[in-house]
């Protein structure tokens, strides 16, 4: 307890790092990969192939390449200049749409192709029917799926270390730096982060329950 209750300073900063990287990444991600799985059911041939390759590329990229990329890679090409920060969450969002791609795609062949055709014969467009009635269906469909994703990106956070960005996965060298326990410090690390998985997993309880009906 007395590592955690010393360093308390230190941990609640490594905290908000952690929340910040996961709430911007996990917006990010969750909007790419929506608009990707888009591409991956689009009638367009072109659109489709583009989908694929990001998915394929991405999804078999290690996250630590992916990472390094943008942390060491990209400042050397002098294009925009974004912060670490910012450049952690680009490299964790553009990783993780690819995975949230697949489930959302996965949700959208669930819902019928009647649904789909019905609209067409409505007037719908591609977009319209998209948008309006088949991702709002598909939707009930993946919520456990995309919880443990979003649970998995919560936890890749700490390789953001390499950024310069201050969160729970930095917090074991400032304790070795200071003299403490190092082991008791990733203890509580741990314990840190079960607590901030617990309301993913009651959010995700509470969509399930509240879908599984009206489904």
């Amino acid at each position: 307890m007395n590592v955690l209750l010393d360093n308390a300073d230190v941990y609640w900063r490594a905290i908000l790092g952690t929340v910040g990287l996961f709430v911007v990444s996990a917006i990010g991600s969750l909007i790419l990969g929506t608009l990707i799985a888009g591409l991956r059911v689009s009638p367009v041939p072109v659109l489709r192939s583009f989908g694929s390759l990001y998915v394929t590329l991405l999804r078999n990229t290690p996250l630590t390449l992916v990472l390094f990329f943008f942390a060491f890679a990209y400042p050397r090409l002098e294009l925009v200049e974004f912060s670490f920060f910012t450049l952690a969450c680009i490299g964790l969002a553009l990783y993780t749409a690819a995975f949230v791609c697949e489930i959302v795609r996965s949700g959208i062949n669930t819902v019928p192709v009647g649904q789909a055709e019905a609209a067409r014969a409505l007037g719908f467009t591609f977009t319209q029917t998209l948008g309006q009635i088949v991702l709002p269906q598909a939707v009930r469909a993946v919520v456990p799926p995309m919880t443990n994703i979003q649970i998995a990106l919560l936890k890749n956070t700490t390789i953001a270390s390499g950024f310069a960005v201050f969160q729970l996965g930095s917090v074991y060298s400032v304790l070795s730096e200071r003299g403490y326990n190092v082991m008791i410090g990733l203890l509580w690390i741990a314990a840190i982060f079960v607590v901030l998985v617990v309301p993913l997993t009651l959010l995700q309880r509470r969509l399930d329950a509240k879908w599984g009906v009206a489904r």
